[in-house]
């Protein structure tokens, strides 16, 4: 049972396969299998704009959907075209500037331009 990595969340190595995860049987957490084969990765992550298009550094891009910005009144209008964003990691994977300030958007709501 050397090939099976201990439980993440209670540490101990009484777990096992089931299916496509693993299972602790001491505190019946769950996590899936593939989380090793991902950390084996480069770590180079593809973010993709709603179209399916690869996005990458100094691209520019077009809303397309209006977003309200949180704790703010501004709205970013769909249709609106921002130039040269940066890729960042983490849930909004685009930084940008725009003329309302410094803006981190989720690709879902971008297309290249």
């Amino acid at each position: 049972m050397s090939a099976i990595l201990p439980c993440p969340q209670c540490t101990l190595e009484n777990t096992y396969p089931d299916g496509a995860n693993y299972v602790c049987a001491d505190c019946g957490f769950e996590w899936p299998m593939t989380d090793n084969a991902a950390a084996d990765d480069d770590g180079e992550s593809v973010v993709k704009d709603a179209n399916g298009n690869v996005l990458q550094n100094g691209d520019s891009v077009v809303l397309i959907k209006d977003l309200k910005v949180k704790g703010s009144s501004i709205t970013l209008k769909v249709g609106t075209k921002v130039k040269s964003i940066r890729l960042v990691g983490g849930d909004h994977e685009v930084d940008c500037k725009m003329d309302g300030g410094n803006f981190m958007l989720k690709a879902c709501y971008l297309k290249k331009a």
